[in-house]
């Protein structure tokens, strides 16, 4: 599970939800060091257990002559209350760490394999994402 070793700040606020606010990626949207990626069509929050599904599974598709890579790093600190705990009395303990993704950010990356392994692969790391994702290919 992927986690930053050190934050400035325990508890974030909590920022905008609506995808339409956040915009699209403006960086991180093109495949620059493999041959295909995974990019991402809508925004939402990825967790640390979520890329790293992804990424075992990507990685056991490509088999060990493929490379991958991570392009995401959840390093956004979000709080949870306790369970059965009433309303009011502050903000919850920091839960997990995730990473916002807008809209056309790529996530992941292969390269030494062949065009239809890839896409397998990154079609399969895909269905364990929050967001619709899709294949593209290094211009």
């Amino acid at each position: 599970m992927l986690f930053p070793k050190k934050v400035k700040h325990r508890k974030w606020q909590t920022g905008r939800k609506h995808p339409v606010k956040r915009g699209i990626a403006s960086r991180g949207n093109k495949v620059s060091f493999g041959s295909y990626g995974l990019k991402a069509i809508t925004g939402d929050r990825i967790t640390s257990n979520q890329i790293e599904a992804s990424r075992r599974v990507i990685s056991r598709t490509v088999g060990k002559f493929g490379k991958v890579w991570t392009r995401v790093f959840p390093d956004r600190p979000y709080t949870r209350k306790g369970a059965e705990v009433g309303m009011g009395k502050g903000k919850g303990e920091p839960a997990g760490f995730v990473f916002p993704v807008q809209p056309g950010r790529i996530l992941f990356e292969v390269d030494g394999v062949p065009e239809v392994k890839a896409k397998e692969a990154l079609i399969k790391g895909g269905k364990k994402m929050p967001v619709k994702t899709k294949v593209v290919v290094r211009d």
